[in-house]
């Protein structure tokens, strides 16, 4: 395939020297943009988007239209492998991700298949090749899956939840079956990541959306536990290449020593940590990628700038940060102040590079 024109973003993961600090912003493909949501009209839903290979590679390639990325992201959505478990997934308009045939017994959970990523999910796999090629290698492309911690929780609640109260509840009082259900999809998981990477896709994201919402030792023993297991199953190494690896945890502050531990090249950051604090506690062992608040986009460009300099001063000088927001993303938020956000970055980090 057409080699890399611009690496900074895969260098930056794996701490190599650098001349400026990469930025890519989580959920950059999305409703903030015109062209987006021209499109998602044009697929008729949010499904029919996901699951059309030509319409996700152009709303992946819609932003490093605008804006001076340092990677691309599939466009895709985490609940894919639930899906292809045969749970029903659906979107209700304002009330997020739905299944129609959500995990309540033991029997569902004995019955969840290992989807094959090249039959049950081809529509994702054919993305990633057609966005690749599209690329003609200008940025790398980020592949991902959701934890299986956080697949989990949206197929026993059969959605999204405040309380967790279903799925903490399985956790408590049966955690053989929690551990089994868990384990699926950790293989689910891999063997959909590596199906990315083989269709091209030079690096991983596990997204750990509500890693956050347990306790420290459920934290461990239910979340990073399956996500060092999906780490172990991926095959990084590709023609020679390394597949560089983030670990996000959504509240994941309290845990970054375990984490670094667990065999990611980098830790995703949401905007509660601080950078400064979290690079001296993970010292030489990964990278850090984050973490302004996304709410700030919706300040004056000025002041976004001031926050990207505030970040980008936290983190200090030398490789080994990616820079990005501490979550994705909010749908309103006015296209002329992420360019804001691109520039100041741009601008600002070639100081801590020299």
């Amino acid at each position: 395939m057409t080699p890399l024109k611009n690496d900074i973003f895969i260098k930056a993961l794996l701490k190599q020297p650098i001349s400026r600090t990469p930025v890519w912003m989580m959920r950059q493909a999305g409703r903030y943009l015109p062209e987006y949501r021209q499109v998602r009209e044009q697929a008729g839903s949010f499904m029919n988007l996901c699951t059309n290979p030509e319409l996700a590679c152009e709303v992946t390639l819609q932003p490093l239209r605008r804006f001076a990325f340092d990677a691309a992201i599939l466009f895709s959505d985490i609940l894919t492998i639930p899906d292809a478990m045969g749970l029903g997934l659906h979107f209700t308009e304002g009330e997020g991700p739905k299944f129609s045939n959500p995990v309540s017994t033991v029997a569902d959970v004995h019955k969840l298949p290992i989807p094959d990523p090249t039959a049950e999910l081809r529509y994702v796999i054919d993305a990633v090749a057609l966005i690749r090629k599209n690329l003609q290698g200008d940025v790398p492309l980020i592949g991902f899956s959701g934890s299986p911690w956080t697949l989990a929780t949206y197929m026993v609640e059969g959605g999204g939840s405040k309380s967790f109260q279903k799925v903490k509840s399985l956790m408590y009082e049966q955690p053989s079956v929690m551990h089994l259900m868990l384990d699926k999809l950790a293989q689910s998981v891999a063997a959909y990541l590596n199906a990315q990477i083989a269709a091209g896709a030079q690096a991983i994201m596990l997204f750990d959306t509500w890693g956050g919402m347990l306790s420290s030792e459920d934290y461990l023993e239910f979340s990073l536990r399956y996500a060092k297991q999906v780490r172990a199953l991926l095959k990084t190494e590709v023609d020679g290449q390394t597949i560089p690896t983030i670990l996000f945890t959504k509240g994941g502050g309290l845990w970054l020593e375990a984490m670094s531990d667990a065999g990611y090249d980098a830790l995703g950051l949401d905007w509660q940590t601080d950078i400064q604090q979290a690079r001296i506690r993970v010292g030489d062992k990964v990278a850090l990628q984050g973490n302004m608040d996304p709410v700030a986009l919706y300040a004056k460009p000025e002041i976004v700038q001031e926050k990207v300099k505030t970040v980008l001063a936290k983190y200090g000088a030398g490789s080994g940060h990616v820079f990005n927001l501490g979550h994705g993303i909010l749908p309103d938020i006015n296209p002329d102040h992420v360019k804001a956000m691109v520039d100041a970055v741009h601008n600002f980090s070639p100081a801590y590079h020299q």
